[in-house]
């Protein structure tokens, strides 16, 4: 698997073309076989710390810090397609990094 050094890594699979997508810094972190369903893993991707998650066969990478407290998510708990954070409870969507409940914005 490869991810890019952006804190939105999904993003590039809704990129309207592979010129969109190019734009971003890959970086191999695994093969995706080394990423077990239901749980997160912890990487570094260009110096970047990223917190990787299967889904079945979707494999899906986020930035590994919350947005509201210096904790990693890669610590905490997944359910229902989020992270809860370890420190707050703050959820997030793991397949988009958008906030799935508070105290995160």
């Amino acid at each position: 698997m490869q991810t890019p050094t952006d804190n939105a890594v999904d993003a590039a699979n809704e990129a309207p073309d592979s010129a969109a997508a190019g734009a971003l810094d890959w970086h191999d972190v695994g093969e995706p076989d080394d990423f077990p369903d239901g749980a997160v893993w912890p990487v570094v991707a260009g110096g970047m710390a990223i917190a990787v998650f299967r889904q079945g066969e979707a494999l899906h990478a986020l930035h590994d810090l919350c947005t509201h407290g210096n904790a990693r998510l890669s610590e905490g708990y997944i359910e229902d397609g989020c992270i809860e954070c370890p420190l707050h409870q703050g959820l997030f969507d793991i397949r988009t990094g958008k906030p799935c409940g508070g105290p995160v914005t």
